[in-house]
């Protein structure tokens, strides 16, 4: 089930004041926690109201009033959506919010998220679910002539992912049966990146083939950021297409890494002109 953690404003929040490096490191930490433990779905700081606005209808008609908002501790200054199993762990999650914010004082709000089961069955309801039938996870899985190690620890450290599980075949209850020059091979090995996973493996001899006709695709807001890992991934590998303009995206380019993955990487279609 899923919640959203609302962090509620204060007088600092709707002043514009911003956050020091102490909170931005707390904050930064605190998520990396639940992302590491699969329960974040995402989040984001919401400038003062006085850069926003209501919209309010009455009778089908539209009246837009515009901010700043009276009731300061009843406005949002941010959110933080979780996927938990119970609304105890989601505020076992919100206890450990950093006390670095608002130094120590500051108030949140948890709210469960309605789910389709809430309603009864209708034509309407099986649109909504048409619509969300999609797989919970998408991960991408890759293997390796031997190097599975040497490649993830790579991708690691050219995207700040964090790689939470790297096994070899001889730490498997099959390690009797695998042979002495795979024992240190890499049976799994994972790279989470926002709560999805790039996977690897080392396959033996002839079970190795090596990727063709697939990509691993990183979207980056920032462009300087999306050239950053274009040219680490470039290294040592050859460029199939060079980062710059396209008519879809701000910038787009294609390498083929020094371990034979193909990747395409670009900075957000919205920035196209």
């Amino acid at each position: 089930m899923k919640f959203m953690m609302m962090r509620k404003a204060d007088a600092d929040t709707e002043n514009g004041v911003m956050p020091s490096e102490a909170i931005l490191q707390a904050m930064a930490d605190y998520n990396e926690r639940m992302t590491q433990a699969g329960v974040f779905v995402g989040g984001q700081g919401l400038r003062p109201t006085r850069e926003g606005c209501r919209i309010r209808f009455r009778n089908g008609e539209p009246t837009v009033i515009r901010g700043p908002f009276e009731q300061t501790e009843e406005l949002l200054a941010g959110y933080s959506v979780l996927e938990v199993d119970s609304l105890e762990d989601a505020i076992a999650w919100a206890k450990q919010w950093p006390v670095e914010d608002a130094e120590g004082n500051s108030t949140l709000e948890l709210r469960r998220y309605f789910e389709l089961e809430d309603f009864e069955p209708g034509q309407a309801i099986e649109k909504h679910r048409a619509l969300g039938q999609l797989p919970k996870e998408m991960n991408i899985h890759l293997t390796f002539p031997g190097n599975c190690r040497e490649a993830m620890e790579f991708y690691a450290e050219v995207t700040a992912g964090t790689l939470e599980a790297v096994i070899t075949y001889g730490e498997t209850p099959a390690a009797a049966d695998v042979p002495a020059d795979m024992q240190d091979r890499i049976v799994h090995a994972s790279l989470n990146l926002k709560g999805r996973r790039l996977m690897g493996a080392d396959m033996n001899g002839e079970c190795y083939q090596q990727p063709q006709g697939a990509q691993v695709h990183l979207e980056y807001e920032e462009t300087e950021q999306a050239e950053r890992v274009f040219n680490a991934l470039s290294e040592g590998g050859t460029e199939i297409m060079p980062f710059a303009q396209t008519f879809w995206a701000h910038r787009f380019g294609m390498i083929r890494d020094r371990f034979g993955v193909q990747w395409m990487i670009s900075s957000q279609l919205e920035q196209c002109q």
